[in-house]
């Protein structure tokens, strides 16, 4: 049985129509019209225990929406949503989620704000119920995986982004949820500070096979976490599948960048890979683009190395970035 249940679900918005001006507001306060916002127009989907699914879509895609409605912070206007077999949004079954679900949202905290973090998370052993053996165990593995110690006694609004971002984890993990939503726990920290969060993330699922969903605008987090992808447009599922298989369905694509000192062989290489490869050139740095589904690579280095003396080569492959991009693109053609 799925732990997560996604039918049909829907969540429209009402929306007042404001007119300009002050006779524009004076209007509007004695005659309010509104119009209908469709945030989530009709999804479904399915999430396995043990899962780490990125859930991604440009602003407004109606991914934050999504989450609150698995959260039961929204209900949803039409559909249905189970987790772990209830329903979020019922007030009867609400408490059961609740035990079993941590939140993380990037731009608001769960944390007591002028209490020290050791506390908060004292007053969330009590809310949670936990033993003092269970407490223990889970504080002392989180507070090693995530390097709380410095910052443990420090009144939360004293704390650093990254420091407030790990601590919002910790709090958010104390209770050994079942599953962890994640929206955007990375944003707006350093590379080393999230390169911490994505190891401890990663820690935390092999130790306790935490289901872990996962809202993020940055494409390396995805690719470093997320073994599935679900990609979100205008409140509507346009991609859902294994992250091994997006390349595969719409292009693998590499491209091979070298610098090489005589390039008078370029145009013979341009003719011996036409149909093949996109090759272009600035500043003497050559550039070849090809779909690795339909052309081999080495194929393509040895018609490199045959031309030319190079003193520069890089091979890379094509983003999950770029890949969504051309995602949207053929969406909008």
């Amino acid at each position: 049985m799925a732990i997560i249940e996604v039918k049909s679900a829907q969540k429209h918005f009402k929306r007042p129509i404001r007119k300009p001006g002050i006779i524009g507001m004076f209007k509007t306060l004695f005659s309010m019209k509104y119009d209908t916002v469709q945030a989530v127009k009709d999804i479904s989907f399915s999430l396995e225990e043990g899962e780490i699914v990125g859930y991604i879509g440009a602003n407004g895609a109606g991914k934050s929406t999504t989450i609150k409605m698995m959260c039961g912070i929204l209900t949803p206007s039409a559909g249905e949503i189970t987790v772990n077999g209830y329903k979020p949004y019922d007030p009867k079954q609400r408490k059961h989620v609740l035990k079993n679900i941590g939140v993380v949202f990037g731009q608001r905290t769960q944390l007591w704000w002028d209490l020290p973090l050791i506390e908060s998370l004292v007053i969330l052993k009590e809310i949670y119920e936990l033993s003092d053996e269970d407490y223990k165990q889970r504080f002392e593995f989180l507070k090693e995986v995530l390097g709380l110690e410095d910052f443990l006694n420090q009144p939360v609004r004293t704390l650093s982004l990254g420091q407030r971002m790990r601590a919002d984890l910790a709090a958010s993990l104390i209770h050994n949820p079942k599953i962890l939503f994640l929206d955007e726990p990375t944003i707006g920290l350093d590379v080393l500070v999230k390169d911490k969060m994505i190891e401890a993330i990663k820690q935390i699922h092999e130790q306790y096979h935490t289901t872990i969903i996962l809202t993020t605008h940055n494409m390396d987090d995805i690719t470093d976490l997320c073994n599935r992808v679900i990609i979100l447009d205008e409140g509507q599922i346009l991609y859902d599948g294994a992250l091994k298989t997006i390349k595969s369905k719409f292009g693998d694509i590499r491209n091979i960048s070298f610098v090489s000192k005589d390039l008078a062989e370029l145009d013979n290489l341009k003719k011996d890979l036409k149909d093949k490869c996109v090759i272009t050139e600035e500043n003497g740095m050559v550039n070849v683009s090809f779909d690795h589904a339909k052309y081999n690579v080495n194929k393509v280095l040895k018609a490199i190395f045959d031309r030319f003396i190079i003193e520069d080569i890089k091979i890379e492959e094509n983003s999950l970035e770029n890949i969504v991009k051309k995602i949207y693109e053929v969406k909008k053609i």
